[in-house]
């Protein structure tokens, strides 16, 4: 395995964190693979500068919902054909809604991808981490986990129920080497975000003691630095890069 390229496997790599993820992983000397379920523009675009910069990159579509082509694409994409140092837990959708007005196919969706995609990911990964004894897992969770949010309750418990198993899995892994860590963003410059009116973001800003959104570099930065040599007495702990923000 040693003569295999030392990877970082990027999920929902094609935009926002998860580009921002890929890109720095790119720079700090790995590897990258990035996985898109509707955009291949965006997958293609960021496999393309990551390359032009220097670095090398490959992306799949792939569904992080369906744990049969999880499998599959671990099976023929990564098993004895790279060295997987790290894996980075970022596909998620949300599906926001009132609880007493949410749907079951809203509840189960975003379950499904956001916290079942991200277990079916981390088992797949701890395979192989745990023979080789090495290994960084890295799950992004939120905020919203740590201090709840109106009309997402799928959604937070979702990424609460990801920072559950960032602790479990980091007990049980962690006498091979490998370390399982979460990233909770706050606020963050997104797509999203650059829509909203003047008034909500100042509103936002309220409760943000450093008074500025943050910005995927930041998560990021974070996630280079859990991914790292650095960071290797660090298991099982969650990383709010939320700018202060504790409601």
């Amino acid at each position: 395995m040693s003569d295999l390229p030392s990877t970082a496997l990027i999920t929902g790599g094609s935009r926002g964190i998860g580009e921002a993820c890929a890109k720095k992983m790119a720079k700090d000397g790995f590897e990258v693979i990035i996985t898109y379920v509707s955009r291949p523009d965006g997958a293609d675009r960021v496999c393309s500068e990551i390359e032009a910069a220097g670095g090398k990159a490959k992306s799949y579509k792939l569904d992080s919902s369906d744990s049969e082509a999880v499998t599959s694409f671990f099976k023929n994409e990564i098993k004895g054909k790279v060295k997987l140092d790290v894996l980075v837990n970022n596909a998620g959708i949300t599906k926001d809604g009132l609880l007493v007005r949410m749907k079951n196919d809203d509840w189960n969706k975003v379950l499904d991808i956001n916290l079942t995609g991200a277990f079916t990911f981390l088992r797949e990964s701890a395979k192989i981490m745990m023979k080789q004894r090495y290994g960084r897992i890295i799950n992004i969770s939120s905020v919203v986990a740590q201090a709840g949010n109106v009309g997402q309750a799928n959604y937070v418990s979702a990424k609460a129920g990801l920072i559950g198993l960032t602790k479990a899995s980091a007990i049980e892994l962690a006498p091979r080497n490998v370390t399982v860590n979460a990233v909770a963003p706050g606020f963050i410059k997104t797509d999203m975000t650059a829509e909203l009116s003047e008034e909500v973001v100042a509103h936002m800003l309220e409760n943000i003691p450093l008074k500025k959104l943050g910005t995927s570099d930041d998560i990021a930065n974070a996630v280079s630095f859990l991914a790292s040599e650095n960071s290797g007495y660090i298991t099982g702990q969650t990383l709010a890069v939320n700018g202060g923000m504790y409601m």
